[in-house]
């Protein structure tokens, strides 16, 4: 929490002006994710739909523990259905607990939810080493039970896992943590053993790995280059990448030399890949059924026109290949305001749907009994015209089989809800 609030603060200002005195807001429905998974008001980029229909969220308690929470739309009930804590077998607390769920969630087509655990932050007098590692964990909600595999590198969290249900394997990407480069391992996971193929340091922070249509694993390499494995030749190549025909710019940050955080995403035919770097107004896509060493990208056009700066970690493809985007944007109408971005394939332009507002600011109880405010409750602020909208950046999106759109928000931990007659 305390890096995702450092960098949303310096995008956040919590005194906002109106520009525009009547901008066409979205009307979001807001739900408190339960307060007891979470210590700072605090997930990550973990949140994906089930083949059920009910969305599951990641959380991240500092010190403590982590869990998974299962969201039902008709009922728009919570619950907690994995205790990581519970599922290891494990007491530790500080640096040394599984304190977050931070891989973006992903469901086989068997059902089964794949997530991760990962470090939080060392506080005085702890060591990095305190730290055991990340453990990747399938749930069944068909069956209510979770399997938990081995650490695959000590010390390591794990920062995204991605399942090849047909070859009984699953991707995963390791985080060291450190900084400005930290350790990434792209491995391979044998689902029925357990046991772990290490294919190469990419050294690349907030790693998504992806599956084309051919089954081939894709992951990023510090610097620009791109990691793509084959099951079927077995063989690991380092592809080199263009946007329009060019080398990447410096300010595209997709060939960062000190890396960068790019969200990864696949179309549901596994031959587009699409992606955002954190920092930068743009979203690309490459085609992954080009031949030769080179992955040819292009730009599709601005996430929020005319906007001062934006912040972008949240992006999800649909089923029926929409792509989605949570981001966070400096505008005339206001700073550190949530948009909702979309791509139709086949479109000239992206759309931006406009900033999101609460319509239920009431959804849970902000002060204690003598009403002061609650610690970690600022996430939700009230602008001058009264409208009451987020306050940090937004890291996970995500877009349910009917059409509604989902983000997480911080401080409290909030899952909110945007119906689809909103978003035509």
């Amino acid at each position: 929490m305390r890096m995702c609030l450092s960098l949303a603060v310096l995008l956040a200002v919590s005194v906002s002006h109106a520009a525009d005195p009547s901008p066409r807001w979205l009307q979001a429905t807001a739900f408190a994710i339960p307060k007891e998974t979470t210590n700072q008001g605090s997930g990550y980029f973990s949140i994906v739909p089930g083949l059920n229909g009910r969305l599951y969220i990641g959380t991240a308690k500092y010190g403590v523990n982590a869990y998974l929470v299962e969201f039902d739309p008709t009922t728009k009930a919570m619950k907690i259905v994995v205790d990581c804590h519970k599922e290891i077998g494990t007491t530790a607390t500080g640096f040394a607990a599984q304190s977050k769920i931070h891989t973006r969630n992903n469901v086989g087509p068997s059902g089964k939810i794949y997530f991760a655990t990962k470090q939080g932050y060392p506080e005085k007098n702890e060591k990095r080493t305190d730290y055991l590692g990340g453990y990747p964990m399938v749930y069944d909600p068909q069956t209510g039970k979770t399997r938990v595999y081995p650490i695959p590198i000590k010390h390591q969290g794990i920062i995204s896992i991605t399942p090849d249900e047909s070859r009984a394997r699953a991707y995963l990407s390791t985080c060291s943590d450190e900084r400005p480069i930290e350790s990434t391992h792209f491995m391979i996971l044998d689902l029925k053993t357990g046991k772990y193929r290490d294919l190469l340091d990419c050294r690349h922070m907030y790693a998504f790995i992806v599956l084309d249509h051919r089954g081939r694993a894709y992951h990023p390499i510090l610097g620009g280059e791109i990691a793509r494995y084959d099951p079927k030749t077995d063989k690991l190549e380092r592809l080199k990448q263009t946007i329009d025909g060019k080398a990447p710019t410096p300010e595209s940050h997709l060939a960062d030399p000190q890396s960068h955080p790019i969200n990864w995403e696949v179309s549901p035919d596994g031959k587009t890949l699409y992606a955002v770097a954190m920092s930068t107004n743009q979203l690309y896509a490459y085609d992954l059924t080009a031949p030769g060493d080179t992955l040819p990208g292009r730009t599709l056009g601005e996430l929020v026109p005319g906007a001062k700066n934006t912040d972008c970690r949240a992006l999800c493809v649909g089923r029926k290949g929409q792509v989605w985007a949570a981001v966070t944007a400096n505008t005339d109408v206001a700073s550190s305001l949530l948009h909702l971005v979309s791509y139709t394939p086949g479109d000239r332009a992206l759309r931006n749907h406009g900033p999101v507002a609460i319509r239920n600011p009431n959804y849970t109880t902000f002060k204690d009994r003598e009403g002061k405010p609650l610690p970690w409750h600022h996430g939700i602020r009230t602008l001058k015209d009264g409208t009451v909208t987020t306050n940090y950046t937004i890291l996970g999106v995500a877009q349910a089989k009917d059409g509604t759109v989902y983000a997480l928000s911080l401080a409290p931990y909030t899952l909110l809800q945007v119906s689809p007659d909103q978003l035509r």
